[in-house]
């Protein structure tokens, strides 16, 4: 067991830790998203947080959707982050693939307007069975449109249509051109590189 002592001493250091309210970048309105105690604010830079989208807009029905920010830089007692990525439930994925038909996925690096590298996984579940070759032209459609995307939009905007669900429906709209489509969604990201950086 601890000593007293020591115990006195771990009290001290956790009175002595001042606490920071970690807020969800510009493109989230900044918008807090929890708090956290340090005894120096340099020790939360490169912390990664996570908080559901449902949470972020208030929106129950985005509860299976978690995003994932990480703190760059504090200001006073604010800790400003970035995003760095994105990953629904895996209960959720699981239940939108039904019996009876196909899930064409793909996984693509990106590049935005402004240089940022993303990876991103999406994938459409079609309505009902679909041929190998049908769900080779939906794989390509996906990679085209997330591709197209990401390089006409800056991160920010990006971003936004890739968890908000625009990104999902661009895609939706290319790949029933091959086979009905029941679903799209793009369910995972993570950000690879900033401009300049190699993280």
């Amino acid at each position: 067991m601890a000593s007293a002592a020591e115990r006195r001493k771990r009290v001290k250091s956790w009175r002595e830790k001042a606490w920071y309210e970690v807020l969800a970048p510009s493109m989230f309105g900044n918008t807090p998203i929890g708090e956290t105690p340090a005894s120096d604010p340099q020790h939360l830079i490169g912390r990664v947080f996570e908080t559901t989208l449902g949470d972020l807009i208030n929106d129950f029905s985005k509860s299976h959707i978690k995003l994932y920010f990480q703190i760059r830089t504090v200001d006073d007692t604010n800790a400003k982050t970035d995003f760095v990525g994105h990953e629904m439930a895996r209960d959720y994925v699981k239940s939108q693939i039904r019996r009876r038909s196909r899930k064409a996925e793909d996984i693509t690096t990106v590049t935005t307007k402004d240089g940022y590298t993303l990876r991103v996984t999406a994938m459409a579940i079609t309505l009902g069975r679909a041929q190998s070759s049908k769900v080779k032209q939906i794989r390509k459609a996906i990679r085209e449109v997330v591709t197209a995307k990401a390089r006409e939009r800056n991160f920010d905007q990006f971003v936004q249509e890739m968890v908000l669900g625009k990104l999902a429906a661009d895609i939706y709209k290319e790949a029933k051109r091959f086979h009905p489509i029941r679903r799209v969604e793009v369910y995972k990201s993570k950000l690879l590189a900033r401009p300049g950086s190699a993280s």
